[in-house]
């Protein structure tokens, strides 16, 4: 994988990932502003499977809003996001205060580069994959890199928290 300078991409995650000297390679593609899934979206338009491509949701944790990265392919089980952070329950985040805490808008958050650095937990799966996908930091932009380095950046917790 290339390096890319600070430039590439304009977006707080690529400068993130430039400025830790970590290797990473920037896709992009044309987003459709009407596709149902902006994951799904991104796995056809870089023709790689979903299973390599996560997404970036922001969850309520006990009052504290927490990143679950999880593959496209499937779903965030809430219980064992939870339970990965030590908490008792979970729900989705409110949009807004998801944008508003990250700095990023829905469909292009990234776990990456974020406002303000929150708790982070990366689907096990991740392992399996030499490289995964994850938002770049904007719709139809997307950063492939080590899981390995997607978790040392995001002190990341890996834990099962996938389903489906």
């Amino acid at each position: 994988m290339a390096k890319k300078q600070k430039n590439a991409g304009g977006t707080p995650a690529t400068v993130a990932l430039t400025s830790a000297g970590t290797p990473f390679t920037l896709h992009a593609y044309e987003h459709d502003p009407v596709s149902p899934s902006y994951g799904e979206e991104a796995a056809q338009a870089l023709g790689v499977s979903p299973d390599r491509v996560f997404k970036t949701l922001v969850a309520d944790v006990d009052g504290e809003l927490t990143v679950a990265v999880v593959p496209v392919a499937g779903q965030l089980d809430l219980k064992a996001l939870a339970s990965a952070v030590g908490g008792k329950r979970a729900a989705m985040a409110d949009p807004v205060a998801a944008e508003r805490t990250t700095g990023y808008v829905r469909g292009g958050i990234s776990p990456l580069g974020q406002r303000k650095r929150l708790r982070t937990v990366l689907d096990s799966s991740a392992s399996a994959h030499a490289t995964i996908c994850v938002s770049a930091g904007r719709r139809g932009l997307e950063v492939e890199l080590s899981p390995a380095d997607l978790a040392a950046l995001t002190s990341a917790v890996l834990a099962p928290i996938g389903r489906g």
